[in-house]
């Protein structure tokens, strides 16, 4: 005999299996929501603090947060994945973002970002990057005077020569931004 719909528990998600996040890291998660008292309205300082633990927002992580603040899994994913400021992948060894801003699109950041897609054989906004190098868009860095601008591991590059290629090409393969970037090729890599 079938249970009647009121009778039949509805179905659940089953949660990430918290083995493959390292017990350090899950107890540490477990402090810090208790710092916050467990209370809900805290829910983006603590996925701040939780991306600042491991790099990025991992899917067993997400379902910690959400088990020990009592929030639906739906609400903690949707919060991480509207901020801009969270990832949701483990980030690449290496960072590159493009101002798209108004000064920098117009003295070429355009044409930047497509330049640097096709040396390192990446798209721009792909999270994932080549393995090595991810490259994002921003709308502004604040440095419209020095347009246009990318910041490269965190560092600010201003003043690309866009009006000379050879020498935009000897400034992107000094920062590492070479189709066989890798490591040893990146700003403070090992050489």
């Amino acid at each position: 005999m079938i249970a009647p719909p009121s009778a039949q528990s509805p179905p659940s998600a089953p949660s990430p299996p918290q083995a493959e996040l390292p017990a350090q890291a899950v107890e540490r998660t477990t402090r810090l929501i208790r710092q916050h008292r467990g209370r809900a309205d805290a829910l983006i300082e603590v996925l701040h603090q939780v991306q600042e633990l491991y790099g990025y927002l991992p899917p067993g992580a997400l379902a910690q947060v959400a088990r020990e603040l009592k929030l639906p899994l739906s609400r903690v994913h949707g919060v991480a994945s509207f901020y801009h400021l969270f990832r949701l992948e483990a980030p690449t060894a290496h960072r590159c973002a493009v101002c798209l801003g108004t000064a920098c699109f117009v003295k070429g950041g355009g044409e930047l970002a497509a330049r640097i897609e096709q040396r390192l054989g990446l798209r721009l906004d792909d999270a994932a990057g080549n393995g090595t190098w991810a490259l994002e868009h921003v709308s502004c860095l604040g440095a419209c005077g020095q347009a246009p601008v990318l910041v490269v591991d965190g560092r600010l590059e201003p003043r690309l020569p866009m009006d000379d290629p050879e020498a935009l090409d000897r400034r992107l393969s000094a920062l590492g931004l070479t189709a066989g970037a890798d490591a040893a090729d990146a700003p403070g890599g090992a050489s």
